[in-house]
């Protein structure tokens, strides 16, 4: 009887502790393959912000998927729903080095529109797979179109305030 009596005892302590909080069961934890909300600030080294999702919808994207650069994907796995976390990334774990093998100079002649090209214009340059990247204009002359198809953020080390909303 004795025996009932402190397991039943013991029973409502666990029972209790459970409720409480005192006994915390294991938050789900992004993995690969998980969709996720975030939302996000990220800053260049000297402070600057270049993008966030602050006064918009969170980010939704599906880590491991390829669609966020590498070392964004890796910084949210692990995180718990209402955790915020600071993203250091590398230039080669963000958007790759600067390559001045992606700036062309291109005969104005054969640039549609060349004309009312300005210095910072974006626009597309098709590939032969059909495929268009984006490309800053860089310099307009009479004879040339300069143009640079690296990302804005190539070569830079970026920094990311990441709070996991929802892991879906």
């Amino acid at each position: 009887m004795r025996f009932g009596r402190v397991f039943g005892v013991l029973l409502i302590a666990c029972a209790l502790a459970l409720c409480s909080g005192c006994i915390a069961s294991e938050e789900k934890r992004v993995k690969s393959g998980d969709t996720v909300l975030v939302h996000y600030t990220g800053t260049l080294e000297n402070g600057t912000v270049f993008d966030s999702s602050a006064g918009r919808e969170p980010l939704r994207f599906t880590v491991g998927s390829g669609r966020m650069i590498p070392g964004f994907e890796e910084g949210v796995i692990g995180m718990q729903v209402g955790e915020e976390k600071t993203l250091h990334i590398p230039a080669d774990r963000a958007y790759g080095p600067y390559r001045e093998e992606l700036i062309f100079a291109l005969d104005a002649a054969g640039v549609a529109g060349a004309e009312n090209l300005a210095v910072g214009d974006q626009v597309g340059v098709p590939l032969q797979n059909g495929q268009v990247i984006p490309a800053t204009v860089v310099a307009v002359s009479a004879d040339t179109v300069t143009i640079d198809a690296n990302h804005r953020l190539a070569g830079e080390d970026l920094t990311f305030t990441v709070s996991l909303v929802e892991i879906g």
